[in-house]
């Protein structure tokens, strides 16, 4: 699909896995009554509790139920994979990554008295029967097996349920390359989408929404949520990276969401430059100059804008459990564009 957001070069895969050692793992759960899923990130594939990363949090509006983020904002590390799932899966997946930290600690030989699991919700039950819990240690372990590099987008994962400006969400990504000096570092971004409203839609600096709205008639308030997540290699302050992450809102606003009262806007940013083990004295971390930190702000909002559409248009139209149709914007696009 053919899409130009902003100026600034793609990573290889225009993926949030153009950050080297990330993957992204989905297990969908799709019957007549459950529309779901978990969606996990692995920011590395060696012990991440035993060597954390640089990690910042930003919550813009906080009708969420997220976990892990106290612990984050005190510390400024990533300690476990970041999960991704429903409101109502929120406590049965952080178990579960409890569980899968617990296990892999004792594979390696020490011990874990204390572990500060993520995991990141949006709402999705206008599809999905929300109430059964279809998500538990069995997808979780799931998702986590079948994480790589190239991993899908749309109604997938976490996203299966989820609802963008009133049209199809979920999982979307997108990557920028941002360079300093002689250095290459990348800037990938992966959303999970469940807010807007179709009047407000806008690509390109062209309101589509309102068109689209005349032929399905439906517009709901902003809100819902949208949970993302950046990964860099950038060498970066957990401060740094906290102002960074910011820059997400700008590519939520220049598609025509202003951030309503019920959604939930969860920012999580972590850096695969500077590793900090458990245990330890002094720590020697490169950091970028601040001169330099236009360009990552740019590159975020774009990869942003970019990942938020390509939820929408790898999307295809669900019909929830109560007979609710939600259409894809690539059933649009076309007409629009």
């Amino acid at each position: 699909m053919k899409l130009k957001i902003g100026r600034m070069e793609h990573g290889a895969n225009n993926l949030i896995t153009d950050v080297p050692g990330v993957t992204v793992g989905h297990c969908t759960v799709d019957t007549d009554r459950h529309k779901t899923g978990v969606t996990v990130i692995l920011p590395c594939q060696d012990d991440i509790f035993q060597n954390k990363m640089v990690a910042a949090c930003h919550v813009l509006n906080g009708f969420g139920k997220t976990t892990g983020l106290i612990q984050i904002q005190e510390l400024g590390t990533l300690e476990t994979p970041i999960a991704l799932t429903n409101t109502l899966n929120v406590g049965l997946v952080q178990d579960a990554l409890v569980e899968y930290l617990c296990k892999r600690a004792e594979e390696n030989g020490y011990g874990i008295r204390s572990v500060n699991p993520v995991v990141c919700e949006c709402n999705d039950a206008s599809l999905n029967d929300i109430r059964h819990r279809a998500v538990g240690q069995k997808e979780v372990f799931e998702a986590i097996q079948n994480a790589r590099e190239d991993f899908s987008l749309g109604d997938v994962g976490a996203g299966k349920g989820m609802t963008c400006h009133d049209l199809k969400g979920g999982i979307g990504s997108s990557s920028r390359i941002v360079e300093i000096g002689t250095e290459r570092f990348t800037i990938g971004v992966l959303v999970l989408t469940n807010h807007g409203s179709l009047k407000d839609l806008t690509i390109g600096g062209k309101n589509i929404g309102m068109d689209i709205e005349q032929q399905i008639r439906e517009n709901t308030p902003d809100e819902g949520s949208c949970i993302m997540i950046v990964a860099t290699d950038l060498p970066v302050t957990s401060r740094q990276l906290g102002r960074i992450i910011r820059r997400c809102s700008v590519g939520l606003a220049r598609l025509g969401s202003f951030i309503g009262h019920g959604s939930g806007e969860v920012m999580v940013g972590f850096s695969t430059a500077n590793r900090i083990p458990a245990h330890g004295d002094i720590l020697a971390m490169r950091s970028i100059h601040e001169s330099h930190m236009d360009k990552a702000f740019r590159a975020t909002a774009e990869a942003t804008e970019e990942a938020v559409l390509r939820s929408m248009l790898y999307a295809k139209p669900v019909t929830g459990y109560s007979g609710k149709i939600r259409h894809s914007l690539s059933e649009f696009w076309q007409a629009n564009s």
